[in-house]
Formats: structure tokens, C-alpha cells, sequence
């Protein structure tokens, strides 16, 4: 279920960016051990950021959804087939210009991710 929810290092970057919508888990760190989920008595409204502890763990719809209203940037993952294997790449729309990745990656997954961290750095140089 944990691979429904961006990496931790990602929902960081949103939360630096303003995300603050409500996620249904939150990543938990404590000093000296690796970010976790954790789901634990979830509020109807869900978890929201906090400027010192928690960090939401959005789904990645959620994730691309917020840059798509808070930003007009869209980010979308394309597939392909080509020396008999399945090749996956993205693309990014924005006001300014248009980003085509030149890699191909082997997942759907992957080409997500590295759509997710695209759109992380286009909207920080904004």
C-alpha cells in the first residue's frame, strides 16, 4: 500500500512548496530512524502539515492534482512499447514551456516519480 503515497523526500519538497491539503497518512520521523507511514487514529479531515513534525503523505493523484489547480503545471506519464519491452516516459505542460524527458525508464511507477520530482524543480525556479 506504501507505494500509493510519494516518497517521503518528495511530500517534504511539497510541504516546502505550501502543499497542505489533507492526506489520509502522514510520514513519521524520528531522529535516527527512516520516515514511515502511519495511518493512526485518522481524523475524518484527514492529516494536515505541520511547520515542525508531521509531513502528510499525499497519493500521487493528489500530488499532481495540487500542481495542476495551484500551479496550471500538468505532469503526464506516457507509454510505449519498442525492442520488445514496455518503455515509459512524461511530459510537462506549463504557462512558460513545454518539458519532454529524452530517458526511458522500464515502469509506469518510474516514469511517475521522476514526473513527480520534474515538476518539484520546475516550480521551485518559478
Amino acid at each position: 500500500m506504501n507505494k500509493e503515497f510519494i516518497p517521503y523526500e518528495q511530500a517534504l519538497a511539497l510541504k516546502e512548496l505550501g502543499f497542505d491539503e489533507p492526506c489520509f497518512c502522514y510520514w513519521y520521523t524520528r531522529q535516527g530512524s527512516f520516515p514511515s507511514i502511519r495511518t493512526k487514529d485518522i481524523q475524518f479531515n484527514g492529516w494536515k502539515n505541520y511547520p515542525d513534525s508531521n509531513t502528510v503523505a499525499p497519493l500521487y493523484q493528489q500530488a499532481f492534482r495540487w500542481f495542476r489547480q495551484k500551479y496550471n503545471i500538468f505532469g503526464l506519464v506516457e507509454g510505449g512499447y519498442a525492442d520488445g519491452k514496455n518503455i515509459f516516459t512524461y511530459v510537462i505542460w506549463n504557462n512558460f514551456k513545454d518539458d519532454y524527458c529524452d530517458d526511458y525508464v522500464s515502469t509506469y511507477e518510474e516514469a511517475e516519480l521522476e514526473c513527480l520530482k520534474k515538476l518539484i524543480e520546475v516550480t521551485k525556479t518559478k
